[in-house]
Protein backbone atom coordinates (compact mmCIF):
# COMPACT_ATOMS: atom_id res chain seq x y z
CA UNK A 1 0.00 0.00 0.00
CA UNK A 2 1.32 3.22 -0.87
CA UNK A 3 1.77 6.00 1.44
CA UNK A 4 0.44 9.57 0.58
CA UNK A 5 1.83 12.87 1.63
CA UNK A 6 -0.63 16.07 1.19
CA UNK A 7 1.66 19.21 2.27
CA UNK A 8 -0.36 22.62 2.56
CA UNK A 9 2.17 25.81 0.76
CA UNK A 10 1.35 29.23 2.79
CA UNK A 11 3.36 29.11 6.26
CA UNK A 12 3.57 25.59 5.40
CA UNK A 13 6.16 24.81 2.88
CA UNK A 14 6.76 28.59 2.59
CA UNK A 15 7.11 30.83 5.36
CA UNK A 16 4.36 33.33 4.93
CA UNK A 17 0.91 33.91 2.86
CA UNK A 18 1.69 34.12 -0.49
CA UNK A 19 -1.56 36.54 -0.72
CA UNK A 20 -0.85 38.88 1.90
CA UNK A 21 3.01 39.16 0.35
CA UNK A 22 1.03 39.91 -3.33
CA UNK A 23 -0.90 42.72 -1.47
CA UNK A 24 2.54 44.31 0.04
CA UNK A 25 3.77 44.11 -3.81
CA UNK A 26 0.79 45.53 -5.97
CA UNK A 27 -0.06 48.27 -3.05
CA UNK A 28 3.23 49.30 -1.95
CA UNK A 29 2.36 53.23 -3.84
CA UNK A 30 -1.42 52.88 -2.59
CA UNK A 31 -2.77 55.85 -0.37
CA UNK A 32 -4.77 52.71 2.08
CA UNK A 33 -1.89 50.18 1.70
CA UNK A 34 -1.45 49.74 5.76
CA UNK A 35 -5.44 49.86 6.22
CA UNK A 36 -5.91 47.14 3.40
CA UNK A 37 -2.91 44.74 4.66
CA UNK A 38 -4.64 44.77 7.58
CA UNK A 39 -8.06 43.45 6.22
CA UNK A 40 -6.31 40.84 3.94
CA UNK A 41 -4.40 39.46 6.95
CA UNK A 42 -7.84 39.39 9.26
CA UNK A 43 -9.31 37.31 6.13
CA UNK A 44 -6.49 34.94 6.08
CA UNK A 45 -6.51 34.54 9.86
CA UNK A 46 -9.88 34.19 10.45
CA UNK A 47 -10.25 31.44 7.57
CA UNK A 48 -7.22 29.61 9.18
CA UNK A 49 -8.49 29.23 12.57
CA UNK A 50 -12.28 28.18 11.43
CA UNK A 51 -13.88 31.50 12.34
CA UNK A 52 -15.46 32.27 8.98
CA UNK A 53 -15.33 30.10 5.48
CA UNK A 54 -12.72 30.23 2.86
CA UNK A 55 -14.42 31.14 0.34
CA UNK A 56 -15.43 34.02 2.17
CA UNK A 57 -11.79 34.55 3.09
CA UNK A 58 -10.19 34.62 -0.97
CA UNK A 59 -12.90 35.93 -2.50
CA UNK A 60 -12.24 39.27 0.12
CA UNK A 61 -8.60 38.92 -0.21
CA UNK A 62 -8.36 38.71 -3.77
CA UNK A 63 -10.80 41.42 -4.32
CA UNK A 64 -8.57 43.54 -2.42
CA UNK A 65 -5.20 42.84 -3.74
CA UNK A 66 -5.33 45.18 -7.16
CA UNK A 67 -2.84 42.80 -8.70
CA UNK A 68 -1.61 41.93 -12.35
CA UNK A 69 1.05 39.36 -13.88
CA UNK A 70 3.96 41.44 -13.57
CA UNK A 71 3.05 41.62 -9.32
CA UNK A 72 3.27 38.03 -9.88
CA UNK A 73 6.21 37.71 -11.36
CA UNK A 74 7.98 39.71 -8.32
CA UNK A 75 5.74 37.14 -5.79
CA UNK A 76 7.80 33.82 -7.60
CA UNK A 77 10.98 35.66 -6.77
CA UNK A 78 10.16 36.58 -3.61
CA UNK A 79 8.70 33.20 -2.27
CA UNK A 80 11.74 31.05 -3.46
CA UNK A 81 13.84 33.06 -1.01
CA UNK A 82 11.28 32.16 1.36
CA UNK A 83 10.64 28.60 1.45
CA UNK A 84 10.22 27.23 4.95
CA UNK A 85 14.09 26.14 6.02
CA UNK A 86 12.96 22.63 6.84
CA UNK A 87 11.47 21.89 3.54
CA UNK A 88 14.68 23.63 1.75
CA UNK A 89 17.07 21.07 3.31
CA UNK A 90 14.98 18.17 2.55
CA UNK A 91 15.20 18.07 -1.38
CA UNK A 92 16.01 14.46 -1.05
CA UNK A 93 12.64 13.44 -0.06
CA UNK A 94 10.80 15.17 -2.66
CA UNK A 95 13.12 13.18 -5.24
CA UNK A 96 12.36 9.84 -3.92
CA UNK A 97 8.68 10.23 -3.14
CA UNK A 98 7.86 12.37 -6.25
CA UNK A 99 5.44 10.35 -7.21
CA UNK A 100 3.39 10.10 -4.07
CA UNK A 101 4.00 13.84 -2.49
CA UNK A 102 1.21 16.29 -3.43
CA UNK A 103 0.61 19.91 -2.59
CA UNK A 104 -2.69 20.85 -2.17
CA UNK A 105 -3.58 24.32 -1.32
CA UNK A 106 -6.08 26.80 -1.30
CA UNK A 107 -3.50 29.26 -2.95
CA UNK A 108 -3.00 29.81 -6.51
CA UNK A 109 -0.99 27.78 -9.24
CA UNK A 110 0.46 30.69 -10.44
CA UNK A 111 2.87 31.13 -8.03
CA UNK A 112 2.79 28.16 -6.36
CA UNK A 113 4.10 25.80 -9.21
CA UNK A 114 7.46 27.55 -10.25
CA UNK A 115 8.16 27.74 -6.45
CA UNK A 116 7.70 23.72 -5.60
CA UNK A 117 8.54 22.16 -8.80
CA UNK A 118 12.62 22.63 -8.59
CA UNK A 119 11.98 20.44 -5.22
CA UNK A 120 10.96 17.28 -7.87
CA UNK A 121 7.19 18.36 -6.86
CA UNK A 122 5.65 17.34 -10.19
CA UNK A 123 3.21 19.59 -11.89
CA UNK A 124 0.16 16.98 -11.87
CA UNK A 125 0.70 16.47 -7.90
CA UNK A 126 -0.08 20.30 -7.47
CA UNK A 127 -3.82 20.86 -6.63
CA UNK A 128 -4.19 24.78 -6.38
CA UNK A 129 -6.64 27.37 -7.27
CA UNK A 130 -6.22 29.40 -10.93
CA UNK A 131 -6.46 33.22 -10.90
CA UNK A 132 -8.82 34.84 -13.76
CA UNK A 133 -7.33 37.61 -15.88
CA UNK A 134 -8.61 40.14 -18.05
CA UNK A 135 -7.08 41.81 -21.24
CA UNK A 136 -4.51 43.76 -19.55
CA UNK A 137 -3.36 40.77 -17.30
CA UNK A 138 -5.00 42.22 -14.46
CA UNK A 139 -6.58 39.61 -11.45
CA UNK A 140 -10.01 39.90 -11.81
CA UNK A 141 -11.35 36.60 -9.83
CA UNK A 142 -10.48 32.76 -9.41
CA UNK A 143 -12.33 29.64 -11.31
CA UNK A 144 -14.92 29.34 -8.35
CA UNK A 145 -15.54 25.56 -10.06
CA UNK A 146 -12.51 24.66 -8.49
CA UNK A 147 -12.95 22.54 -5.27
CA UNK A 148 -10.34 24.59 -3.57
CA UNK A 149 -11.78 27.31 -3.36
CA UNK A 150 -15.02 26.88 -1.34
CA UNK A 151 -14.93 25.85 2.07
CA UNK A 152 -13.90 22.04 2.94
CA UNK A 153 -12.48 22.22 -0.53
CA UNK A 154 -9.50 20.23 0.37
CA UNK A 155 -11.82 17.17 1.57
CA UNK A 156 -13.54 17.68 -1.63
CA UNK A 157 -10.70 17.32 -4.19
CA UNK A 158 -9.36 14.38 -1.74
CA UNK A 159 -13.00 12.90 -2.08
CA UNK A 160 -12.42 12.98 -6.45
CA UNK A 161 -8.52 11.96 -6.21
CA UNK A 162 -9.41 8.37 -4.53
CA UNK A 163 -5.80 8.09 -3.40
CA UNK A 164 -5.45 4.36 -2.86
CA UNK A 165 -3.27 4.18 0.06
CA UNK A 166 -2.31 5.60 3.56
CA UNK A 167 -2.51 9.44 3.90
CA UNK A 168 -0.43 11.63 5.99
CA UNK A 169 -1.93 15.47 5.96
CA UNK A 170 1.01 18.03 7.07
CA UNK A 171 -0.30 22.11 7.74
CA UNK A 172 -0.82 24.96 9.47
CA UNK A 173 -4.81 25.61 8.96
CA UNK A 174 -8.45 24.75 9.37
CA UNK A 175 -8.24 23.67 6.41
CA UNK A 176 -5.81 21.33 6.90
CA UNK A 177 -7.43 19.66 9.66
CA UNK A 178 -10.26 19.04 7.98
CA UNK A 179 -8.85 16.48 6.20
CA UNK A 180 -8.27 14.52 9.64
CA UNK A 181 -11.90 15.19 10.29
CA UNK A 182 -13.19 14.06 7.86
CA UNK A 183 -11.85 10.57 8.30
CA UNK A 184 -9.64 10.47 4.59
CA UNK A 185 -6.05 10.95 5.86
CA UNK A 186 -4.50 8.73 8.40
CA UNK A 187 -2.82 11.37 10.59
CA UNK A 188 -2.72 15.16 10.79
CA UNK A 189 0.64 17.11 11.62
CA UNK A 190 0.33 20.33 12.79
CA UNK A 191 3.36 22.67 11.25
CA UNK A 192 4.70 25.02 13.78
CA UNK A 193 8.11 25.98 11.95
CA UNK A 194 6.18 29.29 10.90
CA UNK A 195 3.10 29.92 12.67
CA UNK A 196 1.24 27.96 15.70
CA UNK A 197 -2.37 28.41 16.03
CA UNK A 198 -3.81 26.88 19.00
CA UNK A 199 -7.12 26.27 17.52
CA UNK A 200 -5.22 23.65 15.22
CA UNK A 201 -2.25 21.92 17.37
CA UNK A 202 -5.13 21.32 19.79
CA UNK A 203 -6.57 18.75 17.34
CA UNK A 204 -3.49 17.22 15.63
CA UNK A 205 -2.20 14.01 15.85
CA UNK A 206 1.55 15.41 15.87
CA UNK A 207 2.94 18.68 16.73
CA UNK A 208 5.99 19.09 14.26
CA UNK A 209 7.89 21.97 14.44
CA UNK A 210 10.32 21.17 11.61
CA UNK A 211 9.55 18.99 8.06
CA UNK A 212 12.53 17.50 10.31
CA UNK A 213 10.55 16.08 12.96
CA UNK A 214 7.75 15.03 9.82
CA UNK A 215 10.55 12.64 8.34
CA UNK A 216 11.84 11.75 11.58
CA UNK A 217 8.74 10.78 12.98
CA UNK A 218 7.73 8.30 9.79
CA UNK A 219 11.21 7.43 9.22
CA UNK A 220 11.65 8.93 5.78
CA UNK A 221 15.11 10.21 4.34
CA UNK A 222 15.62 13.30 5.86
CA UNK A 223 18.71 15.44 5.43
CA UNK A 224 19.60 15.45 9.02
CA UNK A 225 19.62 12.06 11.66
CA UNK A 226 17.58 13.57 14.11
CA UNK A 227 15.43 16.81 14.66
CA UNK A 228 16.70 19.64 16.34
CA UNK A 229 13.62 20.75 17.72
CA UNK A 230 14.10 17.85 20.06
CA UNK A 231 17.47 18.60 21.29
CA UNK A 232 17.01 20.82 24.57
CA UNK A 233 18.93 23.81 24.30
CA UNK A 234 19.02 25.95 27.94
CA UNK A 235 20.33 29.03 28.44
CA UNK A 236 20.97 30.25 32.25
CA UNK A 237 21.37 33.40 32.86
CA UNK A 238 21.76 37.37 31.39
CA UNK A 239 22.42 36.59 27.69
CA UNK A 240 21.73 39.13 24.95
CA UNK A 241 18.50 38.70 23.19
CA UNK A 242 21.00 37.88 19.47
CA UNK A 243 22.36 34.62 21.27
CA UNK A 244 19.13 33.17 21.99
CA UNK A 245 17.53 34.52 18.76
CA UNK A 246 20.94 32.43 16.92
CA UNK A 247 19.66 29.01 18.57
CA UNK A 248 15.85 29.49 18.50
CA UNK A 249 16.42 30.06 14.53
CA UNK A 250 18.71 27.59 14.17
CA UNK A 251 15.43 24.96 15.15
CA UNK A 252 17.12 23.91 18.57
CA UNK A 253 13.86 23.78 21.72
CA UNK A 254 15.12 26.86 23.91
CA UNK A 255 14.38 27.55 27.52
CA UNK A 256 15.48 30.42 28.53
CA UNK A 257 16.28 30.16 32.97
CA UNK A 258 17.89 31.74 35.91
CA UNK A 259 19.85 28.69 36.89
CA UNK A 260 20.20 25.27 35.72
CA UNK A 261 17.49 23.35 37.53
CA UNK A 262 17.99 20.12 38.41
CA UNK A 263 14.81 19.17 35.99
CA UNK A 264 16.78 19.98 32.93
CA UNK A 265 20.11 17.86 33.62
CA UNK A 266 19.46 14.87 31.99
CA UNK A 267 17.55 15.85 29.18
CA UNK A 268 20.29 19.45 28.02
CA UNK A 269 21.39 18.67 24.92
CA UNK A 270 23.25 22.53 24.63
CA UNK A 271 24.33 24.99 27.48
CA UNK A 272 24.74 28.48 26.82
CA UNK A 273 25.69 30.11 29.91
CA UNK A 274 26.17 33.99 30.51
CA UNK A 275 29.44 35.21 32.32
CA UNK A 276 29.63 34.55 36.39
CA UNK A 277 27.19 31.61 36.16
CA UNK A 278 28.99 28.26 37.54
CA UNK A 279 28.06 24.80 36.94
CA UNK A 280 28.24 22.22 39.70
CA UNK A 281 30.04 19.21 38.89
CA UNK A 282 27.82 16.79 39.53
CA UNK A 283 25.17 18.00 37.90
CA UNK A 284 27.73 18.00 35.17
CA UNK A 285 28.32 14.64 35.42
CA UNK A 286 24.77 13.60 35.21
CA UNK A 287 24.01 15.40 32.23
CA UNK A 288 25.05 12.99 29.98
CA UNK A 289 23.22 14.32 26.99
CA UNK A 290 24.84 17.44 27.07
CA UNK A 291 27.00 17.88 23.40
CA UNK A 292 28.00 21.12 23.83
CA UNK A 293 28.05 24.32 26.42
CA UNK A 294 28.82 28.12 25.55
CA UNK A 295 30.07 30.36 28.16
CA UNK A 296 29.95 34.17 27.59
CA UNK A 297 33.36 34.87 29.18
CA UNK A 298 36.03 32.79 30.97
CA UNK A 299 34.76 29.28 31.25
CA UNK A 300 37.64 28.88 33.96
CA UNK A 301 36.67 28.29 37.53
CA UNK A 302 33.30 27.85 36.41
CA UNK A 303 32.85 25.23 34.33
CA UNK A 304 34.82 21.68 34.92
CA UNK A 305 37.05 21.03 31.85
CA UNK A 306 38.01 17.65 32.94
CA UNK A 307 34.17 16.25 33.62
CA UNK A 308 33.39 17.82 29.83
CA UNK A 309 36.32 16.02 28.47
CA UNK A 310 35.57 13.06 30.10
CA UNK A 311 31.98 13.01 28.62
CA UNK A 312 32.80 14.18 25.36
CA UNK A 313 31.27 17.67 25.74
CA UNK A 314 32.90 20.50 23.99
CA UNK A 315 33.62 23.60 25.85
CA UNK A 316 33.42 26.90 23.83
CA UNK A 317 34.28 30.76 25.48
CA UNK A 318 35.04 33.91 24.84
CA UNK A 319 37.64 35.22 27.48
CA UNK A 320 37.17 38.11 25.65
CA UNK A 321 33.61 38.29 25.44
CA UNK A 322 31.81 42.08 25.22
CA UNK A 323 28.18 42.14 24.81
CA UNK A 324 28.62 43.62 20.66
CA UNK A 325 30.47 39.56 20.34
CA UNK A 326 27.36 38.10 21.50
CA UNK A 327 27.12 35.76 18.43
CA UNK A 328 30.35 34.33 18.24
CA UNK A 329 29.66 31.36 21.12
CA UNK A 330 25.79 30.10 20.32
CA UNK A 331 27.27 30.05 16.48
CA UNK A 332 30.45 28.13 17.17
CA UNK A 333 27.77 25.81 19.31
CA UNK A 334 25.33 25.53 16.58
CA UNK A 335 28.32 24.68 13.63
CA UNK A 336 29.32 21.60 16.00
CA UNK A 337 25.98 20.18 16.41
CA UNK A 338 25.04 20.87 12.52
CA UNK A 339 28.35 20.47 11.08
CA UNK A 340 31.28 18.58 13.65
CA UNK A 341 32.98 21.89 14.19
CA UNK A 342 35.02 22.21 16.97
CA UNK A 343 36.89 25.10 16.14
CA UNK A 344 38.16 27.51 18.67
CA UNK A 345 37.11 24.83 21.26
CA UNK A 346 38.48 24.76 25.08
CA UNK A 347 39.05 21.34 25.26
CA UNK A 348 38.56 19.76 21.92
CA UNK A 349 40.90 19.61 18.90
CA UNK A 350 40.10 22.40 16.74
CA UNK A 351 38.96 20.81 13.49
CA UNK A 352 36.70 22.85 11.06
CA UNK A 353 35.18 20.71 8.39
CA UNK A 354 33.34 20.93 5.14
CA UNK A 355 30.28 20.92 4.24
CA UNK A 356 28.24 17.76 3.43
CA UNK A 357 24.88 17.35 1.23
CA UNK A 358 25.22 13.79 -0.08
CA UNK A 359 26.57 11.62 2.78
CA UNK A 360 26.53 10.71 6.48
CA UNK A 361 28.76 12.34 8.75
CA UNK A 362 30.12 10.27 12.10
CA UNK A 363 31.50 11.81 15.01
CA UNK A 364 33.73 9.20 16.84
CA UNK A 365 35.17 10.83 20.59
CA UNK A 366 37.06 8.47 22.22
CA UNK A 367 39.76 8.15 24.83
CA UNK A 368 43.32 8.65 22.97
CA UNK A 369 45.06 5.26 23.26
CA UNK A 370 46.49 3.21 20.72
CA UNK A 371 44.11 0.84 18.61
CA UNK A 372 41.13 3.16 18.68
CA UNK A 373 41.11 4.34 14.77
CA UNK A 374 42.18 0.13 13.66
CA UNK A 375 38.57 -0.33 15.62
CA UNK A 376 36.76 2.16 13.74
CA UNK A 377 38.05 1.09 10.21
CA UNK A 378 37.94 -2.47 11.04
CA UNK A 379 33.90 -1.88 11.15
CA UNK A 380 33.84 0.33 8.07
CA UNK A 381 35.68 -2.53 6.25
CA UNK A 382 33.36 -5.90 7.80
CA UNK A 383 30.39 -4.07 6.60
CA UNK A 384 31.91 -2.96 3.20
CA UNK A 385 31.34 1.29 4.00
CA UNK A 386 33.01 3.08 1.23
CA UNK A 387 34.36 5.83 3.10
CA UNK A 388 33.96 9.61 1.28
CA UNK A 389 36.97 11.33 3.82
CA UNK A 390 37.65 11.00 7.19
CA UNK A 391 39.57 12.96 9.88
CA UNK A 392 41.22 12.81 13.21
CA UNK A 393 43.10 15.26 15.45
CA UNK A 394 43.92 14.44 19.10
CA UNK A 395 44.28 16.77 21.80
CA UNK A 396 45.61 15.31 24.82
CA UNK A 397 43.66 12.58 26.60
CA UNK A 398 40.83 12.66 23.42
CA UNK A 399 40.56 12.10 20.62
CA UNK A 400 38.21 13.09 17.43
CA UNK A 401 37.47 10.59 14.44
CA UNK A 402 35.35 12.21 11.84
CA UNK A 403 34.41 9.68 8.53
CA UNK A 404 32.11 10.67 5.93
CA UNK A 405 30.08 7.77 4.19
CA UNK A 406 27.95 7.35 1.36
CA UNK A 407 24.51 7.12 2.40
CA UNK A 408 23.54 3.58 2.12
CA UNK A 409 24.72 1.27 5.14
CA UNK A 410 23.58 -1.20 7.86
CA UNK A 411 22.24 0.46 11.02
CA UNK A 412 23.77 -2.40 12.64
CA UNK A 413 27.20 -0.25 11.74
CA UNK A 414 26.00 2.53 14.74
CA UNK A 415 25.92 -0.14 16.89
CA UNK A 416 28.94 -1.43 16.53
CA UNK A 417 31.30 1.98 16.49
CA UNK A 418 29.45 3.07 20.07
CA UNK A 419 30.69 -0.40 21.34
CA UNK A 420 34.30 0.06 20.31
CA UNK A 421 36.32 0.04 23.46
CA UNK A 422 37.59 3.19 24.84
CA UNK A 423 34.13 5.22 23.15
CA UNK A 424 32.91 8.01 24.81
CA UNK A 425 30.46 9.89 22.85
CA UNK A 426 29.30 8.65 19.07
CA UNK A 427 26.64 10.72 16.60
CA UNK A 428 25.42 10.61 13.10
CA UNK A 429 25.07 14.14 11.50
CA UNK A 430 23.62 13.26 8.00
CA UNK A 431 20.99 10.44 7.28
Amino acid sequence: MKNYYIIDFDSTFTQVEALDELARISLQDHPDKDKIYQQIEDYTNLAMEGKISFRESLTGRVQLLNANRSHLDKLVTHLKKKVSRSFGRNKEFFKKHKDTALIVSGGFKEFITPVVTPYHIQKENIYANTFKFDSDGNITGYDENNPLSDEGGKVKLLNELKLDGRIFGIGDGYSDFQLKESGLIEKFFAFTENISRKSVTDKADHITPSFDEFLYVNDLPRAISYPKNRILCLIVGEVPEIAVHILKRDGFSVRVKETFEEKYTKDVGLLLLADSIRVDDEQLAQADKLKTIGYLGDAKGHVNKNICTEKGIVVFDDKKYRKRNAEFIPKRMADFINNGDTYMSRNFPNLTLPRLTQAHRLLHIHKNVPGVMAQINKVYAENDINIISQFLMTRGELGYAVTDIHTAYDKNVLKQLKQIDNTIKFRILYK
